[in-house]
């Protein structure tokens, strides 16, 4: 595999699973590039990929120095209808860029936990009313942007998962990638 065949880029956000992402892509048959999010333009231009998955990390997006991805950049993907994942700080990041909000939670979510599926459009196409996730989080996404709707949500995270309808961007609080999600 190389680049100029289908590729999925990995931004690294720190997550101790963006390596997993990654494999799970490849295994899927498709390539994946894990890359920092100090990427440029130019460079997602040159990879043009098919899909971005933002990852989780362990900081908020509000703290000082925390990674993101400049607006430019945001604003290019999102532009270019390039389709977006966001898992668990890539679901933040998501909902901060484009006018939702953000918040650290008193009840933090660690270990498996139940969702109800709100939404089965999209990604969500085929999933049960309730699926078995793994969530590992502080900060939550308290309100979500104009034209999306929310897919999913917990006994203590009202927004586990998000949609645009009218552009292919998701957000999931938990992580797809790990065996604890079924």
């Amino acid at each position: 595999m190389s680049i100029g065949e289908e590729v999925i880029l990995v931004v690294d956000f720190g997550s101790q699973y963006a390596h997993l992402i990654a494999r799970r892509i490849r295994e899927l048959k498709v390539y994946s590039e894990i890359v920092f999010p100090d990427i440029s333009v130019n460079e997602i231009q040159k990879i043009s990929p098919k899909g971005i998955i933002l990852s989780g990390g362990p900081r908020s997006v509000y703290e000082k120095d925390a990674p993101l991805l400049s607006d430019d950049v945001f604003n290019f993907i999102v532009d270019n209808n390039i389709p977006i994942l966001g898992i668990c700080y890539g679901h933040q990041l998501i909902a901060s860029k484009m006018g939702g909000e953000v918040k650290g939670e008193k009840k933090k979510e660690y270990g498996i936990a139940t969702v109800d599926i709100l939404d089965s459009e999209g990604i969500f196409n085929g999933l049960g009313k309730e699926e078995t996730v793994w969530m590992s989080h502080g900060d939550q996404v308290s309100r979500i942007p104009k034209d999306f709707v929310i897919s999913s949500k917990t006994d203590t995270c009202q927004v586990a998962a998000f949609r645009s309808t009218s552009k292919k961007i998701y957000g999931l609080q938990w992580h797809p990638e790990v065996v604890h999600t079924k």
